[in-house]
């Protein structure tokens, strides 16, 4: 179990940096163009940060017994863990379409963002399709694995402390 805690601890942090960062990213470019529709996107999106933000309360619940687990943090788990299974599954299907469809889905980009004006589409190749699909492909790989992880850990940590209130 410990090498499972290790493994959950660094994919938390992991995407707590990256999915944070994005989301960051996100909230602040539906600020700046002002399309409401985005920000609350952009909020759903945080559930990923926030699953991780919980979890790393778990791991340190479990590393240290006597520090008890707050009453918030398994809901965090479950609930927000279903959110950014969510959001992880939707990263890998997208990712996919990018991986087996390049060129059809960079003439959908292109398509799609003909009318921003500030995001030159003009650059984008079918290798770079390709490679975007990849990097997503991990990315969504370790949302959705840190998810069942720490599943798996918050019902190991509920055996546990059954097994020594009996």
């Amino acid at each position: 179990m410990k090498t499972t805690l290790r493994f959950a601890s660094i994919l938390s942090w992991f995407n707590i940096i990256v999915w944070g960062f994005f989301a960051a990213l996100m909230l602040l470019g539906s600020l700046a163009v002002g399309y409401i529709p985005l920000m609350i996107f952009a909020v759903l999106f945080c559930a990923i940060p926030l699953n991780c933000y919980a979890a790393l309360q778990l791991h340190k619940s479990i590393r240290r017994p006597n520090i008890k687990l707050s009453s918030q943090t398994p809901v965090g788990i479950r609930f927000v863990g279903f959110v950014a299974l969510f959001f992880g599954i939707m990263t890998i299907t997208n990712s996919i379409g990018n991986i087996r469809n390049p060129k059809e889905m960079l003439e959908l980009s292109k398509e799609a963002f003909s009318q921003v004006k500030w995001l030159n589409m003009s650059t984008a190749t079918v290798s770079s399709m390709r490679t975007g699909g990849i990097i997503g492909l991990l990315l969504g790989l370790a949302v959705i694995v840190n998810v069942v992880l720490n599943l798996r850990l918050l019902r190991w940590y509920y055996l546990v402390h059954q097994s020594d209130a009996s």
